[in-house]
């Protein structure tokens, strides 16, 4: 028979029990419950959504997230995992830039980063990338020193450079004449004229650059430097071309209201985004080289995006919008042939890796880790069926014809 003391003793020891089991229950729970949000794969993009970059911006959101959705079927999942996307605003500083991905990589513990819109704030982040031994996928940013001499074994590029973009446009000057050109004063700017210059020697064209004429990023009266640029071409060789190097707003329509015609000198734009172009509508025959334009490329990926964006926003997908999607194609590729969000295997992964983009197929170079790409010769339409209807292919330049130079002494 059992005491009062021992009925006592044996309901503590079931209380304890019940305790343990309770509490088992609860860590059991707590630790399910981490080990499904460590299944999540976490991707960080990095933009400039705030200031003059904030239309490319928005453009690469759209266009990473529709990505994301084609390639995996709506599921938004990789490997049987749930992706998360940190979508974060750098202002195009480079030093919130910096300190946004160390974020990302160090309190959100994001497994792969993409990013950023402006140069300045790319070159920046490289180093962190190193720091952290994380991969950073650069896009849409352009500058030849990311791939080039600030380069490091963590940095990949779906987005051209500035090389790919000069020497585009190198090939469709055959003959000689005479090269001026105006840009922004500031990375992306001073890093595509000299792109330029090396390519036009690469390309063998006779062509001269006889003025390099650079304006702050905020310039809106372009007076002074065009006619500096007019007096440096007005009496040398033809043909006489006016090269616009310009993120943002494009000064073209202020540099044809001051009538280069006069002194036989050719505008040559850039690629450029849709409402912009939209206002070149009067320059028809006006040639140049884009990045991609909605209606150049023919392939599935292409059609499923211009059909989309089209139903999503009345309007056709932009020069970013393709951009953001090659990211978003780039990462889903690794992730599913690496298998893994090891660091060092996607990067043995991602070296020499072939890709479906908008604009076709693309690799990323073993050397340096840019992505080869092809580009498109345009010129402006005399006969425009609607709004965005601007653009007439010349030619696609694939890229075994842009020979883009290794510079990051490997």
């Amino acid at each position: 028979m059992q005491t009062k003391s021992t009925q006592i003793e044996i309901q503590k020891h079931r209380r304890t029990a019940i305790s343990l089991g309770l509490l088992s229950l609860f860590l059991g729970s707590c630790l399910n419950s981490s080990a499904a949000l460590a299944q999540d794969i976490k991707i960080a993009l990095i933009a400039g959504k705030t200031g003059a970059l904030e239309a490319y911006a928005k453009e690469t959101e759209t266009g990473f997230m529709m990505g994301l959705e084609y390639m995996t079927g709506g599921k938004m999942e990789i490997n049987g995992k749930k992706i998360k996307v940190i979508i974060k605003d750098d202002q195009s500083k480079p030093d919130m830039g910096r300190t946004l991905l160390a974020e990302a990589y160090g309190d959100d513990k994001v497994d792969i980063a993409v990013g950023t819109t402006s140069s300045g704030s790319a070159l920046a982040m490289l180093p962190v990338a190193e720091e952290y031994k994380k991969i950073l996928i650069v896009e849409p940013a352009v500058a030849d020193a990311i791939t080039g001499d600030k380069w490091n074994r963590y940095i990949f590029r779906t987005s051209r450079n500035s090389m790919q973009d000069a020497l585009a446009a190198a090939s469709t000057i055959k003959s000689g004449g005479s090269i001026a050109f105006l840009a922004q004063d500031y990375a992306f700017g001073r890093d595509a004229v000299k792109a330029a210059k090396e390519a036009l020697a690469t390309a063998g064209s006779k062509a001269k650059v006889v003025h390099e004429e650079y304006a702050a990023q905020t310039s809106t009266d372009f007076t002074a430097p065009a006619q500096r640029i007019f007096d440096a071409l007005k009496n040398k060789p033809e043909p006489r071309i006016l090269q616009i190097v310009w993120a943002g707003p494009s000064p073209m329509n202020k540099l044809a209201d001051l009538k280069p015609e006069r002194f036989g000198i050719n505008l040559a734009p850039g690629g450029n985004i849709l409402p912009v172009m939209k206002l070149w509508k009067s320059y028809v025959g006006t040639q140049g080289t884009i990045y991609y334009y909605y209606d150049f490329p023919k392939n599935k990926m292409n059609d499923w995006l211009v059909a989309e964006h089209n139903k999503r926003f009345k309007a056709p997908p932009d020069f970013f919008t393709a951009g953001g999607f090659a990211a978003a194609s780039a990462v889903y590729t690794a992730l599913s042939k690496a298998q893994s969000t090891n660091t060092e295997k996607l990067i043995t992964t991602m070296e020499g890796m072939e890709f479906e983009t908008p604009k076709g197929k693309m690799s990323f170079r073993k050397e340096d880790h840019q992505a080869l790409q092809s580009m498109y010769h345009f010129k402006i339409k005399k006969d425009q069926k609607n709004e965005w209807d601007l653009l007439e292919l010349v030619r696609e330049i694939p890229a075994s014809e842009i020979p883009v130079p290794v510079k990051n002494k490997r």
